[in-house]
């Protein structure tokens, strides 16, 4: 399990040789990439800055893949999230799963992604035609999020 915060871009293709490479124990992989957009919320972005706290964040990223693990079978995964200036359509962010079978690794992937996306200490700031202004939390992602803990709850109540 890897995680890695950088300013340079990433080889989605590369990462996933070098995570699957010679592993006979996976049988799916299954990769997220997110990209800058150039419009949000109605305002045309030019550029985006991501700021975090370094080891801080890392923990974080690490802290969201064991919960990932602890609930679907996983043989490896990867995430890789860019900090500094980026434009639209570059790579903001890489999530990758590696399981036997591919409903882990989907699974495993989209939460890993919710969980990013609400609990990992990133900010991030778009310069539109308006001028400079930090992105604030989407009601969306919460709502993402929130369903794995209902998920967690029916499935400790499944058990009882």
């Amino acid at each position: 399990m890897t995680v890695r915060v950088q300013t340079e871009d990433f080889d989605t293709g590369l990462e996933i040789r070098q995570l699957s490479q010679a592993r006979h124990d996976i049988g799916a992989v299954v990769s997220f990439v997110g990209l800058v957009r150039d419009l949000n919320s109605g305002d045309v972005v030019s550029q985006l800055t991501l700021e975090h706290y370094p080891g801080m964040t890392e923990k974080s990223l690490e802290a969201i893949i064991s919960q990932a693990k602890s609930r679907w079978r996983i043989e490896d995964a990867l995430i890789v999230h860019r900090v500094g200036t980026l434009r639209p359509g570059d790579q903001i962010v890489l999530v990758i799963t590696c399981s036997s079978h591919r409903g882990d690794a989907f699974t495993a992937c989209e939460f890993i992604m919710d969980y990013l996306k609400t609990e990992a200490p990133f900010w991030k700031k778009e310069v539109t035609p308006l001028g400079e202004h930090w992105v604030e939390a989407r009601t969306s992602d919460d709502k993402a999020r929130e369903r794995w803990d209902v998920h967690r709850d029916l499935c400790t109540k499944q058990i009882k």
